[in-house]
């Protein structure tokens, strides 16, 4: 088992987005900062922070040396750290998480809601953006006219969308009211499951997306609301 790293309190707290270090040593010096049960005095007094929480100003906060966070996305929100038209959804996170870089895996658009991974580990965004692993998403799409049995095998076919010729499919497509679908797929180009849609002769009124590898969006989690997840297991499925 690799040995846990050491870190002080003021190390440990600008790891985790609370500032430059100075702010951080302050914040202990304040008597802002609680660990297992006590106010914090030493800023350089050293602690194996992994897999637990400490409190700042009251608050708990879970160590994590790289965060990754499931939001519900809202609609009217833009998937980017300098939005153009609507606001970030960088926005709608703490201070703390904002500031230690936490980005989206992937975009959803603008009116797109639904779940949304976002984390500062570079590495694991890359794995699972990547089109070789094939990490399946799951949508939920209101069309504009009635579901068929045609669109529906059009979209498992393959479709041809305007800047590729060759065939995009769905994993998975399954009709789950009179307009509505439930579509999977592994890519993430751009505007692709409203673009697949009109390329198999229906339109897409209104998106969300409900799974994001073998995560699905928690329960009880309301737009523009954010969780940690705890393992990164919950999304790729394996422990790997």
């Amino acid at each position: 088992m690799a040995r846990r790293r050491a870190l002080d309190f003021e190390e440990m707290l600008f790891s985790q987005g609370f500032g430059t270090r100075r702010d951080c040593r302050d914040l202990v010096l304040s008597g802002a900062v609680s660990w297992e049960g006590r106010v914090v005095e030493d800023p350089f007094e050293e602690v194996a922070p992994e897999g637990k929480s400490f409190l700042v100003n009251g608050e708990e906060w879970p160590y994590f040396e790289k965060a990754v966070i499931v939001m519900n996305k809202p609609s009217g929100y833009e998937c980017s750290a300098k939005p153009l038209h609507h606001p970030s959804v960088l926005s709608l996170l703490p201070a703390p998480l904002r500031s230690r870089g936490v980005q989206p895996v992937g975009r959803l658009d603008e009116d797109t809601t639904g779940l949304l991974v976002l984390t500062d580990d570079g590495a694991f965004q890359h794995y699972l953006i990547h089109p070789k692993h094939h990490v399946p998403k799951v949508y939920r799409a209101v069309l504009k006219y009635p579901v068929t049995e045609e669109f529906i095998g059009r979209l498992l076919g393959g479709v041809v969308l305007a800047d590729d010729p060759a065939p995009v499919r769905a994993e998975a497509c399954e009709q789950s009211g009179d307009r509505e679908v439930l579509l999977t797929i592994t890519e993430g180009k751009y505007h692709q499951v409203k673009r697949m849609a009109a390329a198999a002769g229906n339109r897409v009124e209104a998106l969300s997306r409900i799974r994001f590898g073998a995560l699905s969006l928690p329960a009880g989690l309301k737009p523009g609301e954010w969780d940690w997840v705890r393992s990164r297991s919950a999304i790729t499925g394996s422990k790997a």
